[in-house]
């Protein structure tokens, strides 16, 4: 696994080095020149290969370097690892790369940027992850005595000829398609809450700051969780943590309803950003419970022997089982969404070209009822059922055998 990791981490650290003196460029100037979408989504497409590489050799290292007994606790590395890499990558750059935050609470004189540019910010992790790669090639040694000694695949073919055959394994693509539908109930909240809040006037930049109180418990909550899920049975905590997930989803409709109720001239009330900050929390304490069940279970299940190629399939339908209906719940919110035309009674809102003509009549566009909360209720309706008829059904899968989920060994 270690021969994976070092180069995909060597050609990653490169790849940001670079991008750091382009990516002005590609986003553009703003000034008559905007972002070159191709060249992004290219971009986007290689960083993604590469990181997705680099995944599978981690969860593939993760199982051999931890004892079966503890192989558990390869989703409390997981977690705590991306929540560090959340809060380095998201909040604090956001914070940093704003003008606005950066003159407010950082600053003795007004600059018209933040600290921290993008190109910089890339430029600064490329030369980390190339000092970290080598100190792992420096190191850290492989034992030799826990490598496994049969390879059970030899080349790309090989591979997805065995990658098909642990989908059409009973066990397994129940699991696939179970976990692909059991996020459902959670896309308006997880997807769209956070857009709205921005939409009613909730500042980005506070939002992101709401996170930094969040770090410590997130790191703490996998240390916690990990007790339960490291265990025979760690649907358990999944299958427990969801209907309390489901319901958090109504209270943030409720929290976005109430946002603009609250709003004042100079912005929000200390009151309004500690009941976002309790609702977060909770929502994060059934989030993690969920997510390091999962990752624990995969961990589990995986044959260890090809630990790289089956534990990140089923992490990636798990992950996919997330990103599908988000996608569905965003596209979603504006044709649920009813607009009327104020100021042109003649006019309507209901496609762009309507809302074009209103705007034109001297109308403008008006939200009469938002689609988020109808999308909010449906999902936690959807929700429940999944947990009623389906969720007994998945937790039984942490009952079958070994068996079950290892794979037909080839001569």
């Amino acid at each position: 696994r270690k021969s994976w990791l070092v180069p995909t981490q060597y050609v990653l650290g490169l790849f940001m080095i670079y991008m750091s003196t382009q990516v002005d460029v590609l986003l553009g100037d703003g000034e008559g020149r905007g972002p070159d979408v191709v060249a992004l989504t290219v971009t986007f497409f290689l960083f993604e290969f590469l990181a997705a590489t680099q995944d599978i050799a981690v969860d593939g290292w993760a199982l051999t370097m931890l004892s079966r007994e503890n192989v558990g606790y390869a989703s409390t590395c997981n977690s705590v690892g991306q929540t560090a890499g959340y809060f380095l990558g998201n909040v604090l750059f956001l914070a940093l790369e704003s003008a606005s935050f950066c003159n407010k609470y950082l600053r003795f004189q007004p600059q018209p940027q933040g600290i921290v540019t993008l190109s910089d910010f890339l430029f600064f992790w490329g030369a980390v992850f190339l000092i970290t790669t080598t100190l792992v090639a420096l190191l850290k040694k492989e034992n030799k005595e826990l490598t496994p000694t049969k390879e059970e695949t030899k080349g790309i073919t090989d591979t997805y000829r065995l990658l098909f055959s642990i989908i059409k394994m009973p066990a397994v693509l129940t699991f696939c398609l179970l976990i692909l539908t059991a996020k459902v109930g959670f896309s308006a909240a997880d997807a769209v809450t956070g857009l709205k809040l921005v939409e009613e006037g909730v500042p980005k930049e506070h939002l992101a700051l709401l996170a930094v109180p969040m770090v410590p418990l997130q790191i703490i909550l996998p240390l916690i969780i990990s007790k339960y899920t490291a265990g025979p049975q760690p649907l358990n905590t999944f299958y427990k943590a969801m209907p309390f997930r489901l319901l958090l989803g109504l209270e943030f409709a409720f929290l976005v309803w109430w946002t603009p109720k609250v709003k004042q001239e100079g912005g929000f009330p200390v009151y309004y950003y500690i009941v976002v900050l309790l609702s977060y929390a909770l929502h994060q304490i059934t989030l993690y419970s969920m997510y390091v069940a999962i990752m624990a279970f995969n961990a589990k299940v995986s044959d260890p022997l090809i630990g790289g190629t089956y534990m990140t399939l089923l992490n990636t339908v798990s992950n996919l089982g997330g990103n599908w209906p988000s996608t569905v719940a965003l596209w979603l919110v504006d044709p649920l969404t009813v607009k009327g035309c104020a100021g042109a009674q003649e006019q309507t809102c209901g496609t762009p070209v309507a809302a074009e003509l209103c705007t034109k009549a001297g109308g403008s566009c008006v939200t009469t009822f938002d689609g988020y909360y109808v999308e909010s209720v449906i999902c936690v309706i959807l929700g429940f059922g999944w947990w009623f008829l389906l969720g007994p059904k998945f937790k039984k899968l942490q009952d079958e055998g070994q068996s079950s989920w290892k794979c037909k060994r080839t001569n």
